[in-house]
């Protein structure tokens, strides 16, 4: 029934609603036709800000790195030098100063690489690096919450090609975060257990949004996605934060992240854009048994390499809309291979 009918959802973790209407993946399209990157880069890139031992825009040289390598933002949107402040003029223009820091992290050496091509191992370091800098960004006083996300390629904003991600660590818990805080502890409340552990294990009973599952985290579409092939990784027991993970979990998660990229690859034969991050448990030093760590990818590509999902219209001025159900996205990324299409 729900294949075949206009409905709604419920994020049960933003409490938001999404409207269904798969019906409307077969209308014509005259709109934009956005422009696959095809382009083969190199491994070294001379004029490449992130790359081993150039000059970045602050005249810093980079280190002759050979793994991850980790630096403070050099064009930060938070800083901690920040003179505080605050406003509130009869509750109707209200501001207040906000502290933090951000960090870049190079994923490889390798200019030419993304997540999708790099090696499980490889990725590994990717991993450990996130768990030491949640830790050491968390143990900050004036940190609250650590924020880990990649932007991946030019369709969604990414300034370099080089495989990396950022970090932003601030004295607030920001607004998508604190949504998912506030309906895991009222479920925790109400049913003394994990939301998402709960949605989990229902998910894994009934398979149909399952993209892929290993020991201890599992791939899925998840029942309110918006983005056409929307994923997030969850792990099987609880985790609050990334200092709860194992070596034999973060290598796992290595694995996860592996296979979600390189499917999204091979779903069209591109390198695939797409916008993830980690919410996981704040830093602001109470225990928050409500939490439970997740990862989400949002990526736009909607019917082939060359046609976006655009939020607008109805999405900016109602509740966002998606055109193809869940569960059929969850079938053609379950179809996929789990080898990249650039190796065969």
């Amino acid at each position: 029934m729900l294949n075949d009918t206009v409905h709604r959802r419920l994020n049960i973790l933003t409490g938001e609603w999404v409207l269904v209407s798969s019906e409307r993946t077969k209308r014509p399209w005259q709109g934009q036709l956005e422009k696959p990157n095809l382009e083969a880069r190199p491994s070294y890139d001379p004029d490449c800000y992130l790359c081993p031992g150039n000059l970045r825009a602050n005249g810093e040289y980079n280190p002759a790195y050979k793994s991850t390598y980790v630096f403070n933002n050099d064009f930060s949107a938070l800083k901690l030098q920040e003179q505080e402040f605050s406003l509130n003029d009869s509750d109707v223009l209200v501001a207040a100063s906000e502290k933090g820091i951000c960090r870049v992290v190079c994923f490889s050496p390798k200019h030419s690489l993304t997540l999708a091509e790099m090696e499980t191992w490889e990725i590994r370091e990717v991993v450990k690096t996130w768990k030491k800098e949640y830790e050491t960004l968390g143990s900050d006083a004036r940190i609250n919450y650590v924020q880990i996300f990649e932007n991946r390629g030019e369709l969604m904003g990414a300034s370099n090609p080089h495989p990396h991600c950022q970090i932003w660590a601030e004295e607030s818990i920001p607004v998508e975060p604190q949504k998912e805080q506030n309906n895991q502890l009222k479920y925790l409340k109400e049913k003394k257990d994990s939301l998402l552990l709960d949605y989990l294990f229902l998910e894994l009973e009934k398979k149909e949004r399952i993209v892929y599952e290993n020991a201890s985290f599992c791939l899925l579409v998840p029942f309110w996605a918006v983005w056409p092939f929307e994923t997030m990784i969850i792990p099987k027991r609880k985790i609050q934060s990334l200092s709860d993970f194992t070596d034999d979990e973060i290598m796992q998660f290595a694995d996860a992240l592996k296979i979600c990229t390189v499917k999204y690859d091979n779903i069209f034969n591109v390198s695939f854009p797409y916008s993830a991050g980690i919410h996981q448990s704040p830093t602001d030093g109470l225990p928050h048994p409500e939490w439970q760590l997740h990862m989400h990818f949002y990526p736009p590509l909607l019917r082939s390499a060359t046609v976006r999902k655009f939020m607008v219209g109805y999405e900016m001025l109602a509740n966002p809309q998606r055109d193809i159900s869940a569960e059929r996205s969850a079938e053609i990324l379950r179809g996929t291979a789990m080898e990249h299409f650039s190796r065969k």
